[in-house]
């Protein structure tokens, strides 16, 4: 679970987590100075409620690596193309929802996939939490990846 510095610090203070790693800025005010933390451990175990990846374009595009579905070029300039068009009953899915290119999604139109002549490169589906956060820390917050299993401790 992601949650802010500011909530960190509450916790931390109200003793409720450990720092585990921390940033090399700190905190300070008239009484306390405290490193900024970056990843804590709840001393007790909490029942969290199950979050959903919000399904949105960046979303999309997030989990399909900017990646056209149809053909496979890698651009940041697509599409995003419904599998079942939505004059056809498609629906707004993870599992109907796909990164496409301009080319291959004009070259799609209102049709299904069979009509076209066209097939998926890979069958979309909803992403879990973890990979979710891996895409969204592989570039930044290397501090975090051995605590979201992509690297060993």
């Amino acid at each position: 679970m992601i949650i802010g510095a500011k909530r960190a610090i509450l916790l931390i203070l109200s003793k409720k987590v450990d720092i585990v790693e921390k940033y090399q800025e700190w905190i300070h005010s008239m009484r306390l100075d405290i490193p900024l933390p970056s990843v804590v451990r709840l001393k007790e175990y909490a029942r969290l409620h199950r979050k959903e990846i919000v399904l949105s374009r960046k979303n999309i595009l997030r989990r399909d690596n900017h990646t056209c579905q149809y053909c496979g070029i890698n651009s940041t300039r697509m599409t995003i193309d419904h599998i079942i068009p939505k004059q056809k009953g498609g629906l707004d899915t993870w599992e109907n929802l796909i990164t496409a290119c301009v080319k291959c999604n004009s070259d799609k139109g209102n049709q299904l996939l069979h009509e076209a002549g066209m097939v998926l490169l890979s069958k979309p589906k909803r992403p879990s939490v973890v990979i979710h956060l891996q895409k969204n820390v592989k570039h930044y917050q290397k501090m975090w990846r051995p605590y979201l299993f992509m690297e060993k401790n």
